[in-house]
């Protein structure tokens, strides 16, 4: 507790940095705002209004739609939020038809903020848009659009992070029956996030942080948080079911469940370590925060858990539920359920093989034709947002003019004929080459020597088309005009071509993120087990269950199969960064489970029974506690299914089917089945890698009561014990 109030405290004694807007795009579009910045130039937050014509009647000729456009000027005006309003009349917007115009103007006072102060202004267009029914006004820009973003991505957040901990504490008052017990998990993981938050704000000023950092580390602190204390928990009721005192049931469940979660903390920690190699600022940020959390609720669960089950003893049974006594008496004992699957599948291991693995496979063929891309607006939130259909508009009436390309020209003298004279051939070749039909404004910055040329792409919102024009801009026409003089940059900036620097910077990072995740699992399960056969299935079964939940991800979301179910229609695409984070986090959190199963497999391994035995063993007094971490994480994650922004939608999906999958198929059909066949294979570890550090440090084995044959029905009228553990 001083650890988290310290954290706490110190944290908002030094507050958090966050992830700036020259950070989070890589490439020339990140160049283009470091040398804004450099300059001491602040981009101002651009606004348009749309004023058009519903169906044929009115046009810009007419003074019915003039006085609208006087409406929305003298509104906007008013606010005393924006700079001078330009006139269409005035800026040439008009359309070709003469049945669309735009007023543009600029939001006063800081662009990062000026989102949280453009409502005057969105409600004076309103107004405009009530006295004059018979014209379309609408508006879009930089704050508009952040600001939509910001509430429904604030607002989906809020709803998720309010009903996790309602659900997974639900979930564990049934799996424990007793208030006590179930409050544990949750308390560790809620403390290990406050902690962790307090120390982010201190990390922060070396990497920076983000909003979504932040609620991506509570989501996977309480995961962690609420597993590490169900295998501690589960293991320690086992033990005292079994007759030993409260403190020698501490003990055992430290020396087994509590190495199985050091070994698991430590792969999660090294898989979430992966995000850090991405280069993308946001992939740092949440990267260094996830691993953090993981350590926090690591360190806590061998240390402050069983300090707490010390000293409440009996007491941590307070609270119980009557109805859910049947439950809690049987919480220690092997799962029925769990026996009765394993029976056909150890009759048959290579049939069971056969058909889970060809079923994982199956699910993850779609991926094959995974399509990438950074979702538009209308992809993201569909039609419910006034912002998209405005932009909708704009770009219809308007093709690639709301949203430009921007080149910043930097030079030693932005006067220079040779830099005047490139800055105009750029112009001139922008439109002759097919990048953009105009016009492109160039404004001059004397003092700072920089010009900023902004080009409308024609493709507008069609991402692909807008692309090619910026392959144009910057292939063919840059280097012929201002490439061709010395001493200029001109980085070319603008949201497509962040869009098209993150995707390429994010694809550049995927191999050595998968290769630093992988290798360094697989040397984590070689030293923690000493099996160089239980290190490679390890890792085999975990990208199944990945592969198989980019399967379902893509046949849903891109392909459209049962998208109604979650409200995923039209989408057809994935978004860029989803595929890289959820490799990342389904390894780390399949690794949670897989330790702890074959740690109690290895351990009635070592204890003298045969592999077959161990496998039941193992598998059938882990299914509780596997089913309830399980349960509570599918439900977790199925929340963010249920949110508006397809993203979040796709990141819950994706995370529920192979937390789903892992808990089922993995761990009840396809490890015992490989194991089974196996055999004494298992625990080959050839004489050449026997130098690698032995983080096994094996426990002399209990003495354990015989497994039931897994074609046998339990005893539980027998006490197998052997005699003096009865006595």
């Amino acid at each position: 507790m001083l650890l988290v109030i310290l954290a706490l405290a110190v944290g908002s004694m030094t507050g958090r940095v966050d992830v700036s807007d020259s950070e989070q795009v890589p490439g020339e579009s990140g160049r283009v705002s470091m040398i804004l910045d450099e300059a001491g130039i602040d981009e101002a937050a651009g606004e348009t209004v749309l004023i058009q014509a519903k169906g044929g009647g009115l046009t810009a000729n007419d003074p019915a739609f003039r006085e609208a456009v006087d409406a929305v000027i003298a509104g906007v005006r008013d606010t005393g939020k924006v700079t001078t309003p330009r006139s269409p009349y005035e800026t040439k917007t008009i359309s070709a038809d003469r049945r669309s115009a735009l007023v543009q103007f600029e939001m006063r006072g800081d662009p990062e903020k000026a989102s949280e102060h453009i409502q005057p202004v969105l409600d004076a267009v309103d107004k405009a848009q009530d006295r004059h029914q018979d014209l379309r006004i609408e508006e879009f820009g930089d704050a508009s659009g952040q600001k939509a973003f910001d509430d429904a991505f604030g607002d989906d957040f809020a709803q998720a992070e309010f009903s996790a901990l309602p659900v997974a504490l639900g979930i564990l008052l049934i799996v424990f029956g007793a208030l006590v017990a179930a409050l544990l998990p949750v308390l560790l993981a809620m403390t290990a996030f406050l902690a962790t938050t307090g120390l982010v704000a201190v990390v922060s000023h070396w990497v920076h942080m983000s909003d979504t950092a932040n609620s991506v580390m509570l989501l996977v602190g309480l995961a962690v948080g609420v597993d590490y204390c169900l295998f501690y928990l589960r293991r320690e009721r086992e033990e005292r079911a079994a007759g030993r005192d409260a403190q020698t049931a501490l003990r055992v469940a430290a020396a087994t469940s509590g190495r199985a979660i050091l070994v698991s903390g430590v792969t999660v920690i090294v898989a979430m370590a992966g995000m850090l190699f991405t280069g993308i600022a946001e992939f740092k940020a949440m990267g260094l925060a996830t691993l953090m959390v993981v350590a926090v609720a690591m360190v806590g669960s061998v240390t402050v858990l069983p300090a707490l089950l010390s000293l409440l003893g009996e007491r941590v049974e307070k609270g119980r539920l009557p109805f859910l006594t049947r439950a809690k008496r049987r919480s220690g004992t092997e799962s029925r359920i769990w026996r009765a699957v394993l029976r056909p599948v150890l009759r048959r291991p290579k049939l069971s093989l056969a058909l889970a693995g060809g079923a994982l496979i199956a699910l993850a063929v779609p991926a094959v034709g995974m399509n990438t891309a950074n979702l538009t607006l209308d992809q993201e939130f569909g039609d419910r947002l006034p912002v998209v259909n405005a932009y909708n508009h704009i770009d219809e009436a308007f093709p690639g003019g709301s949203d430009p390309a921007r080149v910043v020209v930097k030079a030693d003298d932005i006067d220079a004929p040779p830099v005047r004279d490139a800055i105009a051939r750029f112009r001139t070749e922008a439109v002759a080459k097919g990048a953009s039909k105009g016009p492109v404004e160039v404004t001059v910055h004397r003092e700072q020597n920089l010009a900023v040329v902004e080009v409308p792409l024609i493709g507008g919102s069609d991402e692909g088309k807008a692309e090619k024009s910026l392959d144009v801009l910057r292939n063919e026409v840059r280097p012929a005009t201002l490439g061709a003089v010395d001493g200029v940059d001109a980085p070319i900036g603008g949201s497509t071509a962040s869009s098209k620097d993150f995707n390429d910077k994010l694809g550049s990072a995927v191999a050595p993120v998968f290769a630093f995740v992988v290798v360094f699992a697989f040397l984590l399960m070689l030293m923690s087990f000493r099996s160089l056969t239980i290190a490679v299935t390890s890792i085999v079964l975990n990208l199944l269950s990945v592969g198989a939940a980019y399967g379902i991800l893509t046949a849903v979301f891109q392909h459209g199969w049962g998208a109604g179910l979650v409200g995923a229609e039209g989408v057809g695409a994935i978004v860029s960064w989803l595929p890289l984070f959820l490799f990342v986090i389904l390894f780390g959190l399949s690794m949670d489970y897989h330790v702890f199963v074959v740690s109690r497999i290895r351990e009635a391994r070592l204890a003298g029974r045969t592999t077959k035995d161990a496998v039941v063993h193992g598998v059938v007094t882990t299914a509780g506690v596997v089913t309830s971490a399980a349960v509570i994480m599918v439900a977790v994650f199925s929340i963010f299914g249920t949110l508006s922004m397809q993203s979040m939608k796709q990141m819950g999906v994706g995370l529920a089917a192979a937390v789903l999958i892992d808990a089922t198929v993995i761990r009840g059909v396809l490890l015992p089945a490989t194991m089974s066949l196996l055999d004494e294979r298992n625990w080959y570890l050839p004489k050449w890698l026997r130098w690698l550090p032995d983080l096994a440090h094996d426990e002399p084995a209990p003495v354990q009561r015989p497994t039931t044959p897994v074609d046998a029905a339990p005893r539980p009228d027998v006490d197998e014990r052997p005699r003096h553990a009865r006595v």
